[in-house]
């Protein structure tokens, strides 16, 4: 062997997919099927909201699935039509037509990749525990009261089919696991009604299913600086609530899995999977919580595979078994979301013993989000408006921490006020008040070594104090600042009002 050839240290090693191992990809496979089920009658729904025919909602679950199922951060996670897009866009297909909304959608997808560039994801870690529980809670009411019309003026027959399809997911898995028991029960219902002939809701009843896959094409709208701006208000608001609820999807799953996932990947790929879906004629969407807890807490999936396979079943359940399919019986899958939503509430944190130990802010953040929520059936106005109540209420907590003591030298020429805290807008507005600006001596010390100043609130409250000492013939000093407060003060420090 020549010198300047080098032996191999050993054989290269390919470590493959972990859905390539027998098990997981039956695990992820069924898992799929389950939320392929789960996910028609769910798009049929949010078509009509959005005013249009069922096949344009059933395409965009189709397309969101298997795109995001490529370019998504989150494995595991489930992006189809939702609601929450379905409202914000609807105008735009009633008053100018359905090219708009594809338009809309498509905009909205390009939205969605420049906040994402721009680490809009980074905003999450802004979101506290308590908005993420009450997100958890009010989403699963929110999924349970969609039930209440399924199970609402229908023939008695169904009431017993849905505590049946219950009572199979609870024991079923005490028998095996190899089959997710949603699947299970969804069969075995099916077969009931079809062989004994009951006459039930069916998945039929909610809408025609496709026949055929969706072919690529432009919005028909005038490619104008008038269309742009028509639908732009519209792509921009539907970017903020996709990103919204796909990024706390995002968060829950990791807590649910323990483990992590690249947000802004995700918020990328949302915005990928959104344009693919308006060019093919879709609605658009964004991530699904209840079709996300069905895949990863109910059925166990864990990998990419589960959300492709979702996307690929619910294709060909529409249009090879579109038949079959459509009389599955909305009982069974009914059944299969009131157990979601059992699984999804956070019971711990309604437990008296929890709310004896939880301090009361956090409490009332909770309920706040949870309100918000349910009341505007929106997932994004409940985690803005907690959060912004949680901010409140830190501000206020912090604001309290501030605080003052006083020492004078032995000869009464100079006294010395210690600052101890965190000075910002909600502090720094009492401190003005902690000074005696006529009784002190000539000297005055304000020392800021145990205190950090935060913004320019807190540095026009110390010139206020120095101006006010100045004003009776005093001088002051601050000393003790550490470098980020040095140079904030200083940067600032007589910049802050209209006098010269």
């Amino acid at each position: 062997m020549p010198s300047s050839v080098l032996p191999l240290a050993g054989p290269l090693r390919f470590s493959r997919p972990p859905w390539l191992s027998p098990k997981v990809f039956r695990r992820e496979t069924l898992a799929g099927l389950v939320v392929g089920l789960a996910l028609i009658p769910e798009a049929i729904s949010f078509s009509i909201i959005a005013g249009v025919d069922p096949a344009v909602g059933l395409f965009a679950a189709f397309t969101m699935a298997v795109v995001i199922s490529f370019v998504g951060g989150r494995p595991a996670m489930i992006s189809a039509a939702t609601g929450a897009v379905a409202l914000v866009i609807a105008p735009l297909n009633r008053e100018h037509g359905f090219g708009y909304l594809v338009a809309g959608v498509i905009l909205g997808g390009v939205f969605q990749i420049v906040l994402g560039a721009l680490g809009v994801a980074r905003l999450m870690r802004f979101v506290p525990r308590s908005v993420m529980v009450g997100f958890v809670n009010a989403l699963a009411i929110l999924v349970f009261m969609g039930q209440v019309s399924e199970i609402s003026d229908v023939p008695w027959p169904v009431y017993p089919l849905v505590l049946g399809g219950m009572a199979l997911m609870v024991f079923f898995p005490r028998i095996t696991r190899a089959v997710p028991a949603p699947l299970v029960s969804v069969v075995i219902l099916t077969s009931i009604t079809v062989a004994a002939g009951i006459a039930v809701p069916t998945v039929g009843d909610k809408g025609q299913l496709p026949s055929s896959l969706p072919v690529p094409g432009l919005p028909d709208v005038p490619f104008t600086l008038e269309t742009l701006t028509t639908i732009a208000p519209y792509a921009l608001a539907m970017a903020m609530v996709g990103l919204m609820e796909s990024l706390m999807t995002a968060k829950l799953v990791d807590e649910i899995t323990d483990t992590h996932s690249s947000k802004t990947r995700e918020s990328i790929g949302q915005g990928i999977a959104n344009i693919v879906t308006g060019f093919l004629g879709g609605m658009g969407g964004c991530a699904m919580i209840g079709q996300t807890m069905i895949n990863v807490k109910v059925s166990g999936a864990r990998t990419r595979l589960s959300t492709f396979m979702a996307g690929v079943f619910l294709m060909v359940l529409c249009i090879a078994f579109g038949p079959l399919v459509s009389r599955i019986p909305m009982a069974a899958l009914v059944a299969v979301m009131i157990m979601v939503c059992f699984a999804t509430f956070d019971w711990h944190s309604i437990a008296p013993r929890t709310l004896k130990r939880m301090p009361a802010g956090e409490i009332t953040v909770m309920v706040i989000t949870v309100v918000c929520v349910v009341a505007t059936e929106n997932l994004a106005v409940g985690v803005v408006v907690g959060s912004i109540t949680a901010m409140v209420i830190f501000a206020r907590r912090v604001a309290h921490l501030a605080d003052v003591t006083t020492a004078i030298d032995q000869d009464g020429g100079r006294i010395t006020y210690s600052v101890t805290g965190e000075l910002f807008f909600a502090s720094s507005n009492d401190l003005v008040g902690r000074f005696d600006y006529t009784a002190d001596p000539g000297r005055v010390v304000i020392d800021l070594t145990a205190a950090h100043i935060w913004d320019a609130s807190a540095v026009a409250s110390l010139d206020a104090i120095t101006t006010k000492y100045e004003q009776r013939g005093k001088s002051v000093e601050i000393v003790g600042l550490n470098e980020r407060s040095a140079r904030l003060h200083s940067s600032l420090s007589g910049e802050l009002t209209g006098s010269t």
